[in-house]
């Protein structure tokens, strides 16, 4: 209950800036990054899979809410919640996993947290940007998208995280 606090306002934090910054840039058709996904890469290790699925639910639905998307950001976010438990295993010990914590630079490493981000994140780019086109005709520039647009989420989600994780002990 105690890490409550931190995570809702992160939550609207991340919908927020996804809201009013990122989606209202217009620099290029291949230039969208979703930082949302942020916040269940920082949900803590032991999040249990219906916690991870319920907030994957809830940040999917805000979000489509938000951008008047029709379902697509529910789609995306619920596989990456469904998958996170798999994916953290990769780069963390069981031990760690059951001592709790939040994923961050300090409690996997560096390496082990870019790999980590560019993981999830290309996971949920990949099913956003393909049920976002819904076509083959343009797999070039669907690819192009998911590609450009996950190094910039992975950018601004490594400050995000950073931010987020400063102030906090390593076994929080």
């Amino acid at each position: 209950m105690h890490r409550f606090f931190p995570y809702t306002l992160l939550f609207i934090v991340v919908t927020l800036l996804q809201t009013f910054l990122f989606d209202n840039l217009s620099i290029s058709v291949y230039f969208n990054p979703l930082i949302y996904i942020v916040f269940l890469l920082l949900l803590p290790l032991d999040t249990p899979s219906i916690g991870l699925l319920g907030a994957g639910l809830l940040l999917g639905l805000t979000m489509d809410y938000t951008m008047g998307a029709a379902g697509v950001n529910i789609i995306a976010t619920l596989p990456v919640a469904f998958l996170r438990p798999w994916i953290v295993d990769l780069f963390v010990n069981r031990d760690e996993i059951r001592e709790g914590g939040i994923p961050s630079t300090s409690r996997m490493g560096t390496r082990k947290f870019i790999e980590y981000l560019i993981v999830t994140t290309l996971l949920h780019h990949v099913i956003f940007f393909s049920f976002e086109a819904l076509s083959w005709n343009h797999v070039s520039q669907t690819v192009l998208r998911i590609i450009v647009s996950t190094v910039v989420t992975i950018g601004f989600s490594w400050l995000i995280a950073r931010f987020f994780t400063a102030k906090l002990p390593v076994r929080v």
